[in-house]
C-alpha cells in the first residue's frame, strides 16, 4: 500500500513532541481483520499531556499503516487495570474528540480494584452518550478477555501476548525513517530546482560564456549526483537495519509495524530511483545541446575568421583588374596573380575544412541545422567564386601575354618593313636593274606579313594595314621603273612614305571603364523599367479584368495594394524620371553622381515598398498557387513566377550600390570622386533606412505610437546587463554572469529594448519579431562611453545612475558608432534647450510652454 499522509508533516510532529509521549500512546499487532492496532498503556502522567501533543502523537500514528490497512479502521485498547475511572473517561474523553483516524473497536481493561471497577461499570453506562462514539466501547475485566477478541501473537507481553516489541527501537526507526523521507524530498527538490534553472538558461552567444556555462552546470550536476548517492546510501542502510532481526535468525519474522516500515523505505528508495532515473535523462539531452552550443559557438568563431579572411582574398582579387599593357607587365601580373593564388591556399583549405566540419554536426542531428547549413552553402561558394576566378583571372591574362607578344612582333616587322622603305635610295632604283632588285626585297618581306595578321587591337592593325600600303606604293612605283628603258635620270627626293621619321600611327585609348559602368547600369535600368511594367500591366491590372475575376481567390479579394504595395509610383518614378536622367549621362559619366544626389528624397519610396514586403510575401504565400497567378504568367511567358519578381526592387537599389562602388574604384582622384562617395553614402542611408525600418515594422507590445518617438538613427542586438540602486540584489547578482540578448532600436525621443523571437511561418524561412520590454526617455539618461574591463561595453544610465544598463556591443567600432549616435542626440538636447533659455532670457518666447515636449 501507500502512506496517506506526508512524511513531512509526521516528521514535524515528532520533531515538537517529547519522545515520552509514545510511551503514553504505541502501535502494536493487528486485529484479525488486518486492522492496526493502537495501545493506551498504563501512564502516570497521561493527564497531563497537552492536547496539542497528543493530537501530533496520534496523528503521526494513524498516519504509519498503509491506506489499505487505515481503510479497516484501527483498534484502540486502553489498559487502565491499576488507574481510576477517572483516568478512563479522561482516555474515552480525548480519543473521542481527537482521534484523526476510522476507528472500530474501542477495548478497555477495567481497573483491577473492586470500588473503581463498579465506578467504572457505572460510569461507562452514564456516560457513554457524552463519549459520542459511534463505534462499540468493550469493557474487559482482564487480558483473558482481550485474547478472545484479539489473537495473542498481535499482544505485546504486557497484555499477555508473545508480540516481541522494542519501544526504544521503534522509535529509533520511525526517527530514521522520517529523517529518510524529508532526505529524499530535499533531494528532488534541488533537482526541480536545478532543473528548472537549466530549462530557463539562455544559451550564451561566445564561446567563453559557453564553456564557463558548461563547466558550472557540469560541476552542479556532479555534487547533486554525490547527494543522490549518499540519500540512497541512507535508504539502503536503514533498510538493512529493520530487516537486521531476519537477517539474524531466520526462524525470525518481522512485525507488522516493522513490515509496513519496510515496505515505506522501499516505497521512498524506489522513489529516489525515479527521481534520479528522470533528472539523468533530463541531464542527457540538456547536456547535449550544452555541447552542441559550444560546438556551434566553436564553428561560428571560425567561421567569422575564415570569412573575413576570404572577403579580403576576395576583394584582392576584385581589385585585380588589370590585364598589361605589355609582354613584361603581363608575366609580372601573372606571377602577382600566382602568389595570390598561394596566399590563398591555406583560408580555402581552413574554409573548406570548417564546411565539412560543419556538414559533420548536421549529420550528428544538431539543433542549430539552420544556422549551420547556409554558412557551409557560403563557405563552399566563396571557395568556388574564388577557384573560378583565378582560372579566368590566369586565362585572361594568358590570352593578354599571347596577344602582347604578337604585338610585339608585328610592331618590330613594321619597324622592320619602314625602316627597309627608307634604305631604298631613290637614284638606285632609277634604273631597270636597281628597281627589279629593291623590288625583290620588298616582295620578300611581305611574304612574312601573313605571320603578323592580327584582328585585334585597332592600332597595331591600322598601322599595319598602313606599313602595307607603303609598301604597295613603292611597288607600283618600282615596277613602273623596272618596266622602262634605262636611261639617265635626274636625282629626286626620296617620296615621303619612304621617310624613316614619319610617325607612327596614333593610337587611341580604349574607352574609360566608367564608360562601360554607365552603359552596364542604363541597360539593367532598362530591363527593370521593362519588367515593372510587365507586372503592373501583367499582373495587377489583370487583377480588375471582369474575365479573370472568377479566377481569384477570395484572399486576394480587395488586396492589390497589399500584394504590390506602391510598386506603381516605383515604376513611374523609374520610367518617366530617373532613367531618362541617367541615359543623359553617357557622354558624361561624371554627372552620374548628380543623379543620385537629386533624386535622394525620391528613392526614399523603396523604404514604404520594403515595409509592406512583409505583409505582401504572407498573401502570396496563401495565394501564389492559384490559377489566377498560372495563367497571367503563361500570358507573359516569364520563366520565373511573380514572387521572383517581386523582389526586383529590393536587388535593384541593392545593385545602385554595387555600380557606384566600381564607379568609385574606377574614379579615385579624378574629378567628381567626392560627388561619387556622397552618392554612394546616399545609397547606403537608404538601405540602411529600408533595413531599419523592416525592424521596426516587426517590433511587438509597445503601447506607443512608434511614429512619435522621432526618427529611428539606430538599431542592432546586444548584450545586457541591469543594475539597480535601490533594491532588486538578486536582480544585481544574476547581472554579473547571464546578460540578458536585447534588440535596442535608438530614436530621437526614446530607446527601446525589445527581445528578438524568430518563429517558422508555414514552414518557411523565419521571421524576426520585436517582443517590447523597456523603454527610457532620451531627455532622462546620460552615458558611460568605456566600462572597466571590456572595451565592447559602455553604460545608458537613468535617473542620476539609478537605473543603470550595462551594453555590450559585437565590436568596439558598433560600439564607437552607437556612442556617437547617443552623442549627437544628447547633444542635440542640449543646444534646444539653450535655445529656448536663451529665447526665454530675451523675452522672446517662454523657456517652455504647455503644448512644447519636454523632451
Amino acid at each position: 500500500g501507500t502512506c496517506n499522509k506526508s512524511f513531512v508533516s509526521s516528521y514535524c510532529f515528532m520533531c515538537c513532541c517529547p519522545l515520552s509521549l509514545f510511551s503514553a500512546l504505541s502501535p502494536r499487532g493487528r486485529g484479525k481483520d488486518g486492522a492496526p492496532i493502537i495501545t493506551f498503556p498504563e501512564f502516570a502522567g497521561f493527564s497531563e499531556i497537552p492536547d496539542d501533543d497528543f493530537l501530533n502523537v496520534v496523528t503521526y500514528l494513524t498516519s504509519i499503516p498503509s491506506l489499505e490497512a487505515a481503510s479497516i479502521g484501527f483498534i484502540i485498547i486502553i489498559d487502565r487495570r491499576r488507574d481510576k475511572w477517572s483516568a478512563v473517561k479522561a482516555s474515552l474523553t480525548r480519543i473521542a474528540g481527537a482521534f484523526p483516524g476510522n476507528l472500530q473497536l474501542v477495548f478497555v481493561l477495567r481497573p483491577s480494584r473492586f470500588i473503581q471497577r463498579a465506578i467504572a461499570d457505572i460510569g461507562i453506562k452514564l456516560y457513554r452518550d457524552d463519549f459520542k462514539m459511534k463505534v462499540p466501547i468493550i469493557m474487559l475485566n482482564s487480558v483473558s478477555d482481550l485474547h478472545g477478541y484479539i489473537d495473542k501473537s498481535q499482544l505485546t507481553r504486557e497484555l499477555g501476548g508473545t508480540l516481541e516489541y522494542g519501544h526504544s527501537q521503534w522509535i529509533h526507526h520511525r526517527t530514521a525513517i522520517e529523517n529518510f523521507a524529508m532526505t529524499v524530498k530535499t533531494t528532488a527538490q534541488m533537482l526541480q530546482s536545478f532543473g528548472t534553472d537549466l530549462a530557463e538558461t539562455e544559451l550564451p552567444n561566445d564561446v567563453q560564456c559557453t564553456e564557463e556555462l558548461l563547466s558550472s552546470h557540469t560541476e552542479h550536476h556532479s555534487k547533486l549526483k554525490d547527494e543522490l548517492k549518499l540519500a540512497v546510501k541512507q535508504g539502503a542502510t536503514l533498510l538493512t537495519c529493520i530487516r537486521e532481526p531476519v537477517t539474524r535468525s531466520a526462524n525470525s519474522k518481522l512485525s507488522p509495524d516493522e513490515l509496513e516500515n519496510v515496505a515505506t523505505v522501499e516505497r521512498l528508495l524506489a522513489q529516489l530511483d525515479e527521481t534520479e532515473k528522470a533528472f539523468d535523462q533530463f541531464w542527457t539531452k540538456h547536456h547535449l545541446k550544452l555541447e552542441q552550443c559550444l560546438q556551434l559557438r566553436h564553428f561560428e568563431h571560425d567561421f567569422r575568421e575564415v570569412k573575413l579572411t576570404l572577403d579580403n582574398l576576395m576583394e584582392t582579387q576584385a581589385g585585380f583588374t588589370d590585364i598589361g599593357d605589355s609582354v613584361t607587365r603581363v608575366e609580372n601580373l601573372l606571377k602577382e596573380q600566382k602568389h595570390l593564388e598561394e596566399k590563398g591556399q591555406e583560408p580555402l583549405e581552413k574554409a573548406q575544412s570548417l564546411a565539412l566540419h560543419g556538414e559533420q554536426l548536421i549529420q550528428n542531428n544538431h539543433y542549430a541545422v539552420d544556422s549551420i547549413r547556409p554558412k557551409c552553402v557560403e563557405l563552399r561558394r566563396i571557395c568556388d567564386d574564388f577557384t573560378n576566378e583565378t582560372k579566368k583571372k590566369y586565362d585572361i591574362l594568358g590570352k593578354s601575354l599571347e596577344l602582347h607578344k604578337q604585338l610585339d612582333k608585328a610592331s618590330q616587322w613594321c619597324e622592320a618593313g619602314i625602316y627597309l622603305l627608307a634604305s631604298q635610295a631613290v637614284d638606285k632604283c632609277q634604273s631597270q636593274e636597281g628597281a627589279e632588285t629593291a623590288l625583290v626585297e620588298i616582295e620578300k618581306f611581305l611574304v612574312t606579313a601573313k605571320e603578323h595578321q592580327l584582328s585585334n587591337p585597332k592600332e597595331i592593325v591600322q598601322k599595319l594595314e598602313d606599313v602595307q600600303e607603303m609598301f604597295d606604293k613603292r611597288q607600283v612605283s618600282l615596277k613602273k621603273l623596272a618596266a622602262k628603258q634605262t636611261r639617265p635620270v635626274q636625282p629626286v627626293a626620296p617620296h615621303p612614305e619612304s621617310s624613316p621619321k614619319r610617325a607612327s600611327p596614333k593610337i587611341t585609348r580604349p574607352p574609360a571603364v566608367g564608360s562601360h559602368i554607365i552603359n552596364e547600369l542604363i541597360e539593367t535600368e532598362r530591363v527593370y523599367v521593362e519588367e515593372l511594367q510587365s507586372i503592373i500591366e501583367g499582373y495587377a491590372s489583370e487583377m480588375d479584368n471582369p474575365n479573370l475575376v472568377h479566377l481569384i481567390p477570395s484572399a486576394l479579394q480587395n488586396k492589390k495594394e497589399v500584394l504590390f504595395g506602391n510598386l506603381p509610383e516605383i515604376y513611374y518614378f523609374h520610367n518617366r524620371i530617373f532613367l531618362k536622367e541617367i541615359e543623359n549621362c553617357i557622354e558624361n559619366p561624371e554627372l552620374l553622381a548628380r543623379c543620385f544626389l537629386k533624386r535622394k528624397e525620391d528613392l526614399q519610396i523603396y523604404e514604404k515598398y520594403c515595409q509592406n514586403k512583409p505583409r505582401s510575401e504572407a498573401l502570396w504565400r496563401q495565394c501564389g498557387d492559384s490559377i489566377f497567378f498560372q495563367e497571367c504568367q503563361r500570358k507573359l511567358d516569364h520563366k520565373l513566377s511573380l514572387d521572383a519578381y517581386l523582389l526586383k526592387p529590393v536587388q535593384r537599389i541593392t545593385k545602385y550600390q554595387l555600380l557606384l562602388k566600381e564607379m568609385l574604384k574606377c574614379s579615385k582622384n579624378s574629378e567628381g570622386t567626392a560627388e561619387l562617395e556622397e552618392a554612394l553614402a546616399t545609397v547606403l542611408d537608404i538601405i540602411k533606412s529600408v533595413n531599419d525600418s523592416m525592424h521596426q515594422i516587426a517590433i511587438t507590445g509597445y503601447e506607443g505610437d512608434v511614429s512619435e518617438l522621432g526618427k529611428l538613427l539606430m538599431q542592432g542586438s546586444f548584450n545586457v546587463w541591469t543594475d539597480h540602486k535601490k533594491g532588486h540584489n538578486k536582480v544585481k547578482d544574476l547581472a554579473r554572469f547571464k546578460p540578458m540578448q536585447r534588440h535596442l532600436f535608438l530614436y530621437t525621443k526614446m530607446l527601446l529594448f525589445c527581445k528578438k523571437r524568430e518563429e517558422n511561418t508555414d514552414g518557411h524561412e523565419k521571421t524576426a519579431s520585436y517582443s517590447f520590454k523597456n523603454s527610457l526617455k532620451m531627455s532622462t539618461v546620460g552615458i558611460t562611453e568605456n566600462v572597466k574591463g571590456d572595451n565592447k561595453k559602455f553604460e545608458i544610465w537613468y535617473n542620476g545612475r539609478e537605473e543603470v544598463y550595462i551594453i555590450q556591443a559585437s565590436s568596439v567600432e558598433l560600439k564607437n558608432t552607437w556612442i556617437s549616435e547617443i552623442r549627437k542626440v544628447l547633444t542635440g538636447q542640449l543646444e534646444a534647450c539653450r535655445g529656448r533659455a536663451h529665447r526665454a532670457a530675451a523675452g522672446n518666447a517662454p523657456l517652455l510652454s504647455a503644448s512644447q515636449d519636454p523632451q
